[in-house]
C-alpha cells in the first residue's frame, strides 16, 4: 500500500512540475485566500488588543453613564440603533449635573465627572480650524489619568462661575501657536472668547480619537454661554471598590429611573440590557471590555466569510485544472488501468495532485500573510497605535482545515472521473 502511495504521489508531483504556470495559477488562488485567513486572525487580536488595553487605561474603577435613544430592541441591536439614532441628531436632553450630584452621594462612588463633547470652529488671529472641545467639571483632572504639563486646569469655581478659561491638547497647542507660549493668550470657540490657562501632556491616540487634538472648557460655561442648553451627554464615576461595581452600576440605574420617572424592569437585568425605557445606559469597564470581545468576534467570523469566498473561487481554479490534466492525460490513464491500475490507484493519484496545489498554496500563503500582518502592526505602531503583533494558533488550524478540505473536495469529482473511465475508450482518446 506504501509503495503504492509513493508511486502516485511522484506521478502526481511530476506531472504539476510538467505544467508549472497552469499549477501556479491554481496555487496563486488558494494562496490568498489563506493569506487572507492568516491576515483577518492577527488583524482581530490585534485590535482586540488595541482596544481593551485603552479601555484598560480608563482603570477597572470606572463606571461610564451616558446618554442613550429609549428602545425595545435588545443587545447589539440596541446599541446599533442607538448610535444611528445620535448620529441622525436625535436629542436627549435628560441627564443632568444635578444626577452627577445625587450618583456622588452613592456609598460606593468616590467621585464623578460630566461632559459635553462637540466639534466646533476654534479661532485665534486669522488661524480657524475645528477640533474636538471637551466641556467637563473640574473633577476631570482627578478621575482621569491626563495631567497638565504646563498652567493649571480650571477649578470647580471657574465652572460655576462660567468662567472663559480653556486648557489646551498639545497637538492643537502646536498648530495654533508652534513654538510660542500659549499660556494668557486667547482663542475663540464659536463667537466666545476664552483665556488659556494650561497645556495638556501628550496623551496620543485612545479608542480611535486624538486627545492630544481636544480643547477642555468648564462644562456649565459650555451649558449656558455656547449651547445654551441645561443636559450633559455623559458621565464618568470613579468607584472605591471595584469587587461591588455591578452592584454599584445597578444602584446608578435605579437612582436614575427615579430621577428620571422611568418604571423599573419587572425582572432585574444587569449589564447593557435596560427596561427598553431607559434614556441612559450604565456600564462598567468589565461590561464594556466583554461587548468589544463579542462585537470583534462576530466581525471576525463576517470576514472569514467574505474570505470564504476567495477561496471558492480559488478551489473553482483547482476543479478547472484538474479537469484539464484530466482530459489532457485520459490515454495515458487508460493504459494505466489496462496494465493493472486500480479504480483506488487513480483516484490517489488526481486527489494527491489537487492536495499537492492545496498544501502548496497554504504554506504560501501562511508565510505570505505572516508578513503583510507583521507589515500592518508596523504600519500601525508608525501611527502611534500600540498595535500588538499576533498570529493566533486558530489561525494556523483554520488555514491548514480549509486548504485540506478544499483540495480533497475539488479535486474529488475530477479523480472519481478519471478512476472510472473504461480503459478501452481512454486508449482510443486522442
Amino acid at each position: 500500500m506504501n509503495n503504492v502511495f509513493l508511486l502516485a504521489f511522484k506521478i502526481a508531483f511530476q506531472a504539476l512540475r510538467n505544467h508549472k504556470v497552469r499549477t501556479g495559477l491554481a496555487v496563486l488562488g488558494v494562496m490568498i485566500g489563506i493569506a487572507a485567513i492568516i491576515i483577518v486572525f492577527s488583524a482581530g487580536e490585534g485590535i482586540n488588543n488595541l482596544v481593551l488595553n485603552q479601555i484598560k487605561s480608563f482603570g477597572s474603577d470606572i463606571i461610564e453613564t451616558e446618554i442613550k435613544v429609549p428602545s425595545n430592541k435588545k443587545g447589539l441591536a440596541s446599541e446599533q440603533q442607538n448610535s444611528i439614532n445620535l448620529l441622525l441628531g436625535a436629542q436627549i436632553t435628560t441627564l443632568t449635573l444635578d444626577d452627577m450630584e445625587d450618583i456622588n452621594k452613592l456609598p460606593n462612588v468616590k467621585n464623578s465627572y460630566g461632559a459635553i463633547m462637540t466639534q466646533e470652529p476654534i479661532t485665534y488671529s486669522k488661524e480657524m480650524r475645528r477640533t474636538i472641545v471637551v466641556s467637563v467639571t473640574a473633577s476631570y483632572i482627578d478621575i482621569d489619568r491626563a495631567e497638565v504639563e504646563k498652567g493649571r486646569f480650571f477649578s470647580e469655581a471657574e465652572n460655576k462661575g462660567l468662567s472663559q478659561v480653556a486648557v489646551l491638547g498639545s497637538k492643537i497647542k502646536e498648530k495654533l501657536f508652534g513654538e510660542n507660549d500659549a499660556i494668557g493668550k486667547s482663542i475663540k470657540i464659536r463667537k466666545t472668547r476664552f483665556r488659556i490657562i494650561g497645556i495638556m501632556k501628550e496623551q496620543g491616540t485612545v479608542m480611535a480619537m486624538n486627545f492630544d487634538d481636544f480643547i477642555y472648557i468648564p462644562v456649565k460655561t459650555m451649558q449656558k454661554k455656547i449651547m445654551g442648553v441645561n443636559y450633559i451627554q455623559y458621565m464618568m464615576h470613579k468607584i472605591k471598590d471595584v469587587s461591588i461595581a455591578d452592584i454599584t452600576a445597578d444602584d446608578i440605574r435605579i437612582l436614575l429611573r427615579e430621577n428620571h420617572n422611568i418604571s423599573p424592569p419587572k425582572n432585574i437585568q444587569k449589564g447593557w440590557a435596560d427596561t427598553g425605557k431607559d434614556d441612559f445606559r450604565v456600564v462598567t469597564m468589565a461590561e464594556m471590555m466583554d461587548v468589544f470581545g463579542n462585537i470583534n468576534n462576530y466581525l471576525t467570523l463576517l470576514l472569514l466569510a467574505i474570505v470564504t469566498v476567495s477561496l471558492v473561487v480559488g478551489g473553482v481554479g483547482i476543479l478547472n485544472v484538474m479537469y484539464v490534466i484530466v482530459n489532457e492525460r485520459t490515454s495515458e490513464i487508460g493504459l494505466r488501468k489496462a496494465v493493472g491500475a486500480s479504480y483506488s490507484d487513480i483516484m490517489w493519484q488526481f486527489l494527491i495532485e489537487s492536495s499537492l496545489i492545496t498544501l502548496a498554496g497554504g504554506i504560501i500563503g501562511i508565510v505570505f500573510g505572516i508578513i503583510i500582518s507583521y507589515l500592518i502592526s508596523i504600519g500601525a505602531n508608525s501611527y502611534g497605535l500600540d498595535w500588538s503583533f499576533i498570529v493566533p494558533i486558530k489561525a494556523f488550524v483554520v488555514a491548514i482545515v480549509f486548504s485540506t478540505v478544499f483540495g480533497i473536495f475539488f479535486g474529488a469529482y475530477p479523480a472519481r472521473k478519471a478512476a472510472r473511465m473504461n480503459p478501452v475508450e481512454a486508449l482510443r482518446h486522442e
